[in-house]
């Protein structure tokens, strides 16, 4: 877990906001009792997870394709090659949707926009040299051209919402 206290609290806000404010019917599946806070959140969503990303065209068709996620700080985060579709998307249209899936077990769905962590050209995000140096050890230093082939967006969520019928399940591994 690397969240701070503080990430910790806005987006267990951000979890309950989005519960309120969504359809009777989401609420009929994702009551108290199927869902996890932040903290449990953050428990289970460690290493890479595979998220289904959405982003659209220029002719508003919606795309999806796969993307390693990374929950930090309360976020995802992800990365494509620059010239990849999904790349000219979301420079175009910073809007994303994105859901981890984990069978029955974990459905954690986003919807927000993107922020470009390593433009080529500009001035990178504040804190790229730390999530550089995760990326470089998770993937290995030499995995990628850092600077040139690949781009990592941060997922800022304007909506997010989990589904976890039983926590137990998912942490059986932390408890051996």
């Amino acid at each position: 877990m690397r969240e701070t206290p503080e990430e910790l609290a806005a987006l267990q806000e951000l979890l309950d906001a989005s519960l309120s404010r969504s359809t009777s019917h989401l609420r009929s599946i994702i009551t108290t009792g199927s869902t996890l806070t932040a903290e449990q959140l953050t428990r289970v969503l460690t290493g890479m997870c595979t998220l289904a990303l959405s982003t659209v065209t220029a002719k508003g068709e919606p795309r999806i394709s796969g993307a390693d996620g990374h929950f930090l700080h309360g976020k995802w985060h992800f990365g494509t090659a620059r010239d990849a579709a999904k790349a000219r998307h979301l420079a175009a249209r910073p809007a994303v949707s994105a859901a981890h899936l984990r069978g029955e077990d974990l459905g954690v769905f986003t919807h927000g926009t993107v922020e470009v962590l390593n433009p080529q050209g500009g001035e990178p995000a504040a804190d790229w040299p730390d999530l550089l140096a995760y990326f470089k050890d998770f993937y290995g230093g030499d995995a990628f051209d850092w600077d040139d082939d690949v781009v990592y967006y941060r997922l800022h969520p304007h909506w997010m919402t989990v589904y976890a019928p039983d926590f137990a399940k998912l942490t059986a591994s932390d408890r051996s």
